[in-house]
């Protein structure tokens, strides 16, 4: 198996460009040597995801409406990252604006990709302890609902499909299972 790019890319057009993504449409020859197309997602910032963790197991997820699913979800404290800044940055400012959170110690969990198949972004999700509390800054755009919970039950919230989001699913299952085996000795 190649780990190359086998791909050859004929031409590119931006079709579509905003603020957060642009969208292209490739002419591109594939691994197999024929004529195709793709279309790719650019995203302009990262994902950044944020797991406070107290001193009692607890964390805290966000509940909000979102608009491309027409449905509710609760997911972690997460938001977007400009490229250029420090994901670190863009994580504690995600933490404090949506929960109030602000936390001394910070560690990343893991590194992800969203949707490789259509999308090139890229998104960190962190650790956050040694919590203290204060007011949340909630953008115009949302209209955010936090609960604070066992982290047993926002695993037992995965489930039971009441969590889908992606990263908040891979990040609190890589967090309890990271947790798990340093506990064992």
């Amino acid at each position: 198996m190649s780990q190359q790019n086998d791909w050859k890319t004929k031409s590119k057009e931006t079709v579509y460009d905003n603020p957060w993504i642009r969208v292209e449409h490739h002419e591109v020859i594939t691994p197999g040597g024929t004529d195709g197309i793709y279309g790719k997602i650019h995203f302009k910032n990262l994902a950044i995801g944020i797991i406070p963790i107290d001193e009692h197991d607890n964390t805290w997820l966000v509940g909000q409406y979102r608009y491309t699913l027409d449905e509710y979800s609760w997911e972690i404290p997460m938001g977007g990252g400009p490229l250029d800044i420090d994901p670190l940055l863009s994580a504690q400012r995600e933490l404090q604006e949506e929960t109030g959170i602000s936390a001394q110690s910070w560690e990343v969990l893991m590194k992800i990709h969203t949707s490789n198949s259509v999308t090139d972004e890229t998104g960190y999700i962190y650790i956050a302890t040694d919590l203290s509390y204060g007011e949340t800054e909630h953008e115009d755009t949302e209209n955010i609902k936090i609960k604070k919970l066992p982290l047993t039950e926002a695993i037992d919230m995965i489930h039971s499909g009441e969590i889908t989001d992606a990263i908040t699913i891979a990040g609190i299952l890589r967090y309890a299972r990271h947790r798990a085996n340093s506990k064992t000795i």
